[in-house]
């Protein structure tokens, strides 16, 4: 169960770091609510994960979970720029964030 909710928890933490960049510094109404609704979820997730996963695992996952979604997000919707080698990167972390749950 654990894993599962860190999982929603990292794609939480790609909603609130879209939203936050889409809140023009926190001006915006719907971009800032989303923000804020998109952290206490994904901190409160990351937090019950961590009852029972190992901190500097959980967090890698959560964190690399959030980073790539992130950037994909980005790039799919045209405001990051596409490149072969931001693929094989983003490639790199989901590799190693699948390494460290096979490896827990």
């Amino acid at each position: 169960m654990a894993w599962l909710v860190l999982i929603v928890s990292g794609v939480f933490e790609a909603v609130w770091a879209t939203a936050l960049g889409k809140s023009e510094g926190f001006t915006r109404l719907v971009p800032s609510t989303v923000f804020a609704v998109g952290l206490i979820v994904s901190m409160a997730g990351l937090a019950y994960a961590m009852k029972s996963l190992p901190l500097g695992t959980a967090y890698a996952v959560w964190v690399g979970i959030g980073a790539v979604l992130t950037v994909t997000y980005a790039m799919a919707t045209g405001e990051e720029s596409i490149s072969w080698m931001k693929i094989v990167l983003l490639l790199l972390i989901v590799g190693g964030v699948v390494g460290l749950k096979v490896l827990h």
